[in-house]
């Protein structure tokens, strides 16, 4: 079943090759296809004997007369019959002009062509994606340097320090409160939470004691934090 799929996929896709590559190689505008002219004439003979539109056995127009169906040169037919010619697909007579003799080996061509087709598509796509990530890599590392420029500037400058600081067991302000301990007028520090227990106290106000193993966030000048140590653990 899923080689049925497959082939019934490969002939959707030879059909639509085959329709893109006629327009394209019997109009005026052949030399903007990206594959070599040559190349193209050659596989636009070998979809048209998949086809069964030229069949085996068949011999083809001369040169000249091709040259003038596909508007190209001589010299360039000649190269697309030896291509198809390597590719065991037609046999070139110097006196009799050229003849069908494969159309598996169309067919086959035919495959090759697009897997290749489909690997030169991957290959852009990912030279491509490259590309972009290294312009972010640049834009992402420029943007990390410019944080932390601003992170350090705004420390330098802030005049606010926020700090957590334990309560060890056995400190001497356990069981003592705000007021009884004149914890602003000791380190010039506010109190905005305790953390204890898993939860926080937010705000705690003057009569909050302290118990061990709480944490203390405080915020106040670059000392404060060295103020409200001393304080926990000396009273």
């Amino acid at each position: 079943m899923q080689l049925i799929k497959m082939g019934l996929m490969d002939n959707v896709r030879s059909a639509i090759e085959y329709n893109q590559l006629r327009k394209f190689t019997r109009s005026r505008h052949m030399e903007n296809v990206e594959s070599p002219i040559y190349s193209q004439i050659a596989l636009d003979i070998a979809i048209r004997i998949s086809k069964g539109e030229i069949k085996e056995g068949t011999r083809l127009s001369g040169r000249s007369i091709l040259a003038g169906e596909y508007k190209v040169s001589p010299e360039t037919i000649r190269r697309s019959l030896r291509i198809l010619q390597d590719m065991e697909i037609v046999k070139v007579y110097a006196s009799s002009g050229v003849k069908v003799t494969s159309r598996p080996n169309a067919v086959g061509f035919i495959e090759r062509y697009n897997i290749g087709k489909d690997m030169r598509s991957r290959r852009n796509e990912i030279v491509s994606l490259l590309k972009k990530r290294e312009e972010l890599d640049v834009k992402l590392t420029s943007l990390i340097d410019d944080v932390c420029d601003l992170s350090e500037r705004f420390r330098n400058i802030s005049p606010v320090h926020a700090v957590e600081i334990d309560v060890p067991e056995g400190a001497p302000i356990i069981g003592r409160s705000v007021t009884d301990l004149r914890f602003w007028q000791q380190t010039r520090a506010t109190i905005v939470g305790i953390k204890r227990e898993g939860k926080i106290i937010i705000s705690p106000g003057p009569y909050a004691s302290f118990q061990p193993h709480d944490i203390v966030l405080v915020i106040g000048d670059k000392e404060a934090p060295d103020r409200v140590l001393k304080l926990i653990t000396e009273g």
